[in-house]
This record gives structure tokens, C-alpha cells and sequence, in this order.
């Protein structure tokens, strides 16, 4: 019997499918009169002869194709049986994806002037859902002519956008908030993102319905990596370095010689803590708006010795009891000259 008609549908649920191509491969030839159905949840985008004709939403539509049936098998016969009017339907899912997951997969440098180490890295991780807005700029930007396109497929490139607006979201935050700070600031910083992020998705036919996070906070192990990969100042490098001498010294049985040797050739423990000190105390007034320094007492309880020189009072305690520090006990307290101090931080 002669081919009359034909009806196109595409009767599928679409859970992660966004695009589903008729036919799936080679080229159709729908007859004049042919029937088009297309669900609540389904666009449809017409192309024939290679170009977008329409859009048609859900119904019954009946398609005009310059395939007329019967004759189009007598014409087909001088293209080696091919029809000479190639049209194909692309059904596009109408539904919201959701639940699409985003993350760091390696922690994103964040720049935080006057706080802290002055870098932070920041981890996170989220959910976020998107929609076909524009069905032909999709299909024509995006899908191509592949048979099926689903949500595995974009679902990177759509990452990666987001992820690049994470990361101006925050530089922009750490202009006024410390990350501890920034830590807690999930919606605003999610309503910032998903503003930023709008344009780059309607570019592609998308639009971003929704961005969480699920978790944002500093890196575990900020300090060491910010060190490793070299974006501490000198100061608060220098300031770290002192610290980990003073650790090692604690646990090291040579005692005072170990405190030296552990700070790194050609420098002394006296240099690194004068460079930390001044640096923060140059930090100090900045944040206070140009006022005087702390005034430091003439003579210090081991708590107050810490801060001055910058470092744990664990690490104050094992230099009194190496006895490379000199300090005065008093009943069961020690107390510590200001003098000594400096003239330890100078050895």
C-alpha cells in the first residue's frame, strides 16, 4: 500500500533527554499532510531543507512539506531513492532540570586584603536547576544534528560557566568580608551568582531557574597550600615560618640550637619575627583607621608575650623551658621582660 502520510510523535518521558531528533539519523520525508503531535512537555522546532522554519507548541499540527505523496516516489527515483525536500523535527523538553549538581573541584583562590593571611581558598559545592527558554537557538547553537542530546552532555560546559561567576561572586565579597564571614553569606552570594550567571545561559537558549549552596567554606588546609603555591606576602610568610620553627624547637631535645636551625639558611628567627611584627602591626593601624599602635607593657604574662611576638603561648612556654628564653617565675606563673624579649627577637 502507498505511503499517504505520516505521523510524527515523539511519546517519551524526557527525564534526562532535552533534545530528541526525528528521524534520528538521515533525513525525513514527510508526505504533505503529514501529522505532527507535540505534548504539554514538548516543543517541537520544524527544520527542513537545513533551516529552522518553526516552532510549534503542544497539539495537532498538520505539516506542509514540498514532499507530495505518490509523486515524490517518481521524483525520489532521480536522487538514488533520497527525497529532494530533506526535513527533520526536533522535539525539545519544556520541563525544568533540576537537582544538577555543581562543585570545586579544586579550591578557588579568593584575594582578601587586610584579613587574615591576605588569600583564602575557598571549597563549596550545590545544586542548581535550568530550563529551554529559546527551543531554536538551543537547537541550532547547542544540539546540531545529533539524533539525542541530554543533560550529561552540557552538564560540564554549564559547570564551568557557573563556577568562573562563583569565583567573581567571591572576589567580589572578599572586598569587604573576612571568608569566615563569607562562609555564611550562602544566599546572598547564590542570588549574585545565578544574576551574573543569566546572560551567559540565555546565550545558549537556557535559563537558570535556580542556584544553592550547599556548603561554602575556606580550604582545610588554606595556609599550607596558599604557601605552597606562593601567594603569601613576605611578611605573613615570614610569619609562618618563625611559628614552625617555634613548633620544632618545642619538640626538638637540642633545644635553643634547634630553634635556630629550623627557620631556613641564612636567617635568623630575630629578622623573620621583626618582619612579622611589623607587618602586622602595620596591618593593625590600617584597620584602625590611622590610630596608635598597642602600647606593650614593660613586663608580660607568657599570654601577652605570645601576641606580641606573634606566636602560640604553647610556643612561648617550650622557649622558658629550653631556657633560651629568660623568664621569672613567681609562685607558679612566669613573667617575661619586654627587654629580653626584644633582645631574644634581635639574637
Amino acid at each position: 500500500m502507498a505511503r499517504i502520510f505520516d505521523v510524527i510523535e515523539y511519546p517519551n518521558e524526557m527525564a534526562n533527554e532535552i533534545v530528541h531528533r526525528f528521524p534520528e539519523t538521515g533525513i525525513g520525508d514527510f508526505r504533505i499532510g503529514s501529522q505532527l503531535i507535540v505534548r504539554e512537555s514538548q516543543w517541537a522546532v520544524f527544520f527542513r531543507d537545513g533551516n529552522a522554519l518553526d516552532v510549534f507548541k503542544a497539539g495537532r499540527h498538520t505539516i506542509s512539506t514540498a514532499n507530495v505523496p505518490l509523486l515524490i516516489d517518481l521524483i525520489g527515483k532521480a536522487f538514488n531513492d533520497r527525497t529532494p525536500f530533506p526535513a527533520e523535527v526536533y522535539f525539545v523538553a519544556r520541563k525544568e532540570f533540576a537537582s544538577m549538581k555543581w562543585g570545586t573541584s579544586n579550591p578557588i583562590l579568593v584575594r582578601n586584603p587586610g584579613m587574615g593571611l591576605g588569600a583564602v581558598l575557598m571549597q563549596g559545592y550545590g545544586t542548581y536547576s535550568f530550563q529551554v527558554k529559546d527551543p531554536q537557538q538551543f537547537v541550532t547553537q547547542v544540539v546540531g544534528t545529533r539524533g539525542a542530546y541530554g543533560t550529561n552532555e552540557i552538564e560540564d560546559r554549564l559547570r564551568d560557566m557557573l563556577l568562573s561567576k562563583v569565583q567573581d561572586v567571591l572576589t567580589e565579597a572578599a572586598i569587604k568580608n573576612a571568608a569566615d564571614v563569607m562562609g555564611a553569606m550562602n544566599e546572598e552570594i547564590g542570588a549574585a551568582v545565578r544574576a551574573k550567571a543569566q546572560d551567559d545561559f540565555e546565550a545558549l537558549g537556557l535559563t537558570l531557574k535556580t542556584f544553592y549552596i550547599g556548603n561554602m567554606r575556606p580550604s582545610s588546609k588554606t595556609a599550607q597550600e596558599l604557601r605552597d603555591m606562593g601567594v603569601l606576602d613576605p611578611a605573613t610568610y615570614a610569619q609562618l615560618q618563625a611559628a614552625d620553627a617555634m613548633r620544632e624547637a618545642a619538640s626538638n631535645p637540642s633545644g635553643g640550637a634547634g630553634l635556630t636551625a629550623g627557620i631556613g639558611a641564612g636567617m635568623g628567627i630575630g629578622n623573620l619575627m621583626q618582619q612579622a611584627t611589623s607587618g602586622m602591626a602595620q596591618q593593625q593601624q590600617g584597620a584602625a583607621g590611622g590610630g596608635a599602635a598597642k602600647v606593650w607593657p614593660d613586663v608580660m604574662t607568657p599570654g601577652e608575650a605570645a601576641s606580641y611576638m606573634k606566636v602560640t603561648e604553647e610556643d612561648v612556654m617550650a622557649a622558658i623551658k629550653d631556657k633560651s628564653l629568660k623568664a621569672k617565675k613567681v609562685g607558679n606563673a612566669y613573667r617575661i621582660s619586654k627587654a629580653v624579649i626584644d633582645e631574644y627577637l634581635a639574637s
